[in-house]
Parts: structure tokens; sequence; C-alpha cells
């Protein structure tokens, strides 16, 4: 039970979070310095803007890959091991699809441009890299013990 509370909690905390952040934007709002740019963009690919041209169907397959993985993660009992990293990770990557379904594309709003331009992001991207670098970290920690213990 707590397993789930945590992976819940995480999960709806993210998508909350990147859905309220992003609706700040989509009302309007802006900021601007020499280095980042906050205003709104419309990514209607995926990471640097990849695969949009396959417009409409990327919405279904982003939600074959969400499935997918949450399959995995039940399967292979990572839930139970890692319900706050997965939690936030699903709940970014739920918050970005919901923006697919709703806006057509995902709502970005982080634009760095201080010597160089970098994608435009958001709060679910971050959210999802940071729980992918967890998982990987933990992953990482598990081989060494290993390692020390054989």
């Amino acid at each position: 039970m707590r397993t789930w509370t945590i992976l819940l909690l995480a999960a709806v905390g993210t998508y909350l979070v990147d859905q309220g952040i992003k609706d700040l934007f989509l009302a309007g709002y802006e900021w601007q310095s020499r280095c980042i740019s906050l205003e709104l963009h419309m990514n209607r690919g995926v990471a640097f803007s990849l695969f949009a041209f396959l417009g409409p169907w990327l919405k279904w397959i982003q939600l074959l890959l969400i499935g997918g993985m949450l399959w995995f993660f039940l399967a292979e009992g990572w839930i139970r091991r890692h319900p706050a990293a997965i939690g936030i990770l699903l709940g970014a990557a739920v918050g970005n699809l919901v923006d697919r379904f709703v806006h057509g594309a995902v709502v970005d709003y982080v634009y760095w441009h201080c010597g160089f331009d970098f994608a435009v992001f958001n709060y679910a991207d971050v959210m999802i890299d940071l729980s992918v670098a967890w998982l990987l970290l933990q992953a990482w920690l598990k081989h060494r013990r290993k390692e020390r213990g054989a």
C-alpha cells in the first residue's frame, strides 16, 4: 500500500505542477532575460521537434510507449523498488501526452539562447530527465553492490 501511495502522489503531484505551469503560459505569461526566455512554444514533435512529421499519430505512439513502459515496470517489479522515480516519470509523461490530446502539441516554454540555441522544453521534460537519471543511478549502485558482494 505504501508503494502505491508514493507512486500515486509522485505521479499526480508532478502532473498537477506541470499542467499548472503550462496553464500560465497558455494564459499569456512571458518573461525575457539575456540568456533565458520563458515564452509559449507549441512542440508538435518530441525532443528537438523530432518526429513532428508523424502528426496526430505521435500521440498514439506516445500512448503505446507509456503503456509499454508501465507494463515493464509492473512486470519487472520496478514500481515496488522505485515508486517515487517511476511516479515522477509517469506523471511527467502523462502531462506531455495530455498536451498532445488537448492542444495538438506539447506546451513548451523554457528557451535557452545564451551562447547557443537549445531546444525549448518544459517542467515535464526536466522531470523525465531527472527520473531517468535517478533510475539509472539506482541501477548502477545496485550493480556496484553486487560486484562488491561477489
